[in-house]
């Protein structure tokens, strides 16, 4: 173990509690800011940091002592190194650590699954007997999925790219056009910036289709951030008929553009930043509108374990009203007739259904089916959809 390594992992991670500062940034400028670390080195780092922000609370269990040093020195004799000498910290020494693991399964399920007491509440609340299951499969690692730009390439070439740079990837049997690496395998930032395929998560894959877009049809992404759904829907659509993308972060709509010519989809793909002016200017022009509600994140902390720690109780409560109002007002912008997705990357119910139905009971829509996605039955990240049809007016 390298001591420049161990205190720069330890350093994002202090950044990371301290600071509040998101998990990947901090690790991706890490990285960009020491080229000459190899691939060992970079795997070390990152598995240091993931590691001991995923699991916190049971790594200060066992090195009976909540400081950074500790934390790391606790998930390093997980992973099987000798603690160096020059490593220093308080709290239990190597022996100690191992021999305390046996008794971790003891503990309540918040110190050993390593969340706040309060999410742990509110999980075990809105998920009954489920949460246990949901929980331990978001503290597992999650393998990258690629979704095949269909505009570009197919999956069987995409598999032939990848592999000659030495990069083994599968197709997932069960979704049409999705790849996933081996365990441990990443994607390569050259390689992402080439258009054939676009790291998306499994679970977000499963969002797009529901649409049942059709080429010609005038389809708005409401929420559309920088654009993975959007890619999506313009391959699925075969590069045919207009996708209006919004957003309220002119940055990310500047990023879905560069994505879009990547892609292929520019001819199909226009941004638009979203206001009151623009939703009256589309009010029921639209064919079929997704609503990717901003929300709590909580179906995405494999891949974001700092998000435990950053978000707080009134967060949630906040989002809720945010996805309320996300579906009052952009389903105006949807033909009667004409079918709405609403989706969000939480597990609550609270976030999802409960959204959905105070909407029901307010606007002439009709449910037509729900795709709740479980980390714990699927190993992908946790997602919800509910897809609504526009009721004709009288």
């Amino acid at each position: 173990m390298h001591r420049l390594l161990a205190t720069s992992a330890a350093d994002i991670i202090h950044a990371v509690f301290e600071q509040r500062k998101v998990l990947d940034h901090s690790l991706a400028k890490a990285f960009q800011a020491n080229p000459k670390w190899g691939k060992r080195d970079r795997n070390f780092v990152a598995e240091t940091v993931f590691e001991v922000v995923r699991w916190r609370r049971a790594l200060a269990f066992l090195a009976q002592d909540e400081s950074t040093p500790a934390l790391c020195a606790a998930q390093w004799t997980r992973m099987g190194y000798d603690l160096p000498e020059w490593w220093q910290y308080d709290g239990s020494d190597a022996e100690t650590i191992k021999a305390r693991e046996a008794e971790l399964a003891e503990q309540p399920r918040a110190v050993r699954e390593s969340i706040p007491d309060w999410l742990d509440a509110l999980g075990s609340e809105e998920l009954g007997e489920s949460w246990d299951a949901e929980l331990a499969a978001l503290n597992q690692r999650a393998p990258v999925y690629l979704r095949v730009n269909t505009l570009k390439t197919s999956p069987a070439e995409a598999i032939d790219w990848l592999a000659s740079y030495h990069i083994p990837a599968h197709e997932v049997s069960e979704l049409p056009n999705t790849l996933v690496l081996n365990p441990g395998k990443t994607l390569p930032k050259s390689l992402r910036l080439d258009g054939r395929v676009e790291i998306q998560d499994a679970g977000s894959q499963m969002i797009a289709p529901l649409l049942e877009p059709q080429a010609n049809e005038c389809i708005i992404d409401t929420c559309a951030g920088a654009g993975g759904k959007s890619l999506h829907l313009a391959a699925l659509m075969r590069g045919k008929g207009k996708i209006v993308a919004m957003d309220i972060v002119p940055k990310k709509l500047q990023e879905l553009q560069r994505r879009a010519k990547r892609a292929r989809a520019t001819r199909t793909i226009e941004t638009q930043l979203i206001n009151p002016e623009a939703i009256a200017t589309y009010e029921s022009i639209a064919d079929r509108v997704l609503i990717d509600a901003p929300c709590s994140g909580l179906g995405t902390l494999k891949r974001q374990p700092d998000l435990k720690w950053r978000i707080k109780p009134a967060t949630i409560q906040r989002m809720r009203g945010i996805q309320q109002e996300c579906l009052q007002n952009y389903s105006t912008m949807l033909k009667p007739g004409g079918r709405l997705v609403y989706a969000t990357c939480s597990i609550l119910p609270s976030e999802n259904r409960q959204n959905v139905d105070h909407f029901l009971n307010n606007a002439p829509f009709k449910l037509i089916k729900e795709c709740p996605v479980s980390p714990a039955a699927t190993g992908y990240d946790g997602f919800y959809a509910a897809v609504l049809e526009k009721l004709p007016t009288s």
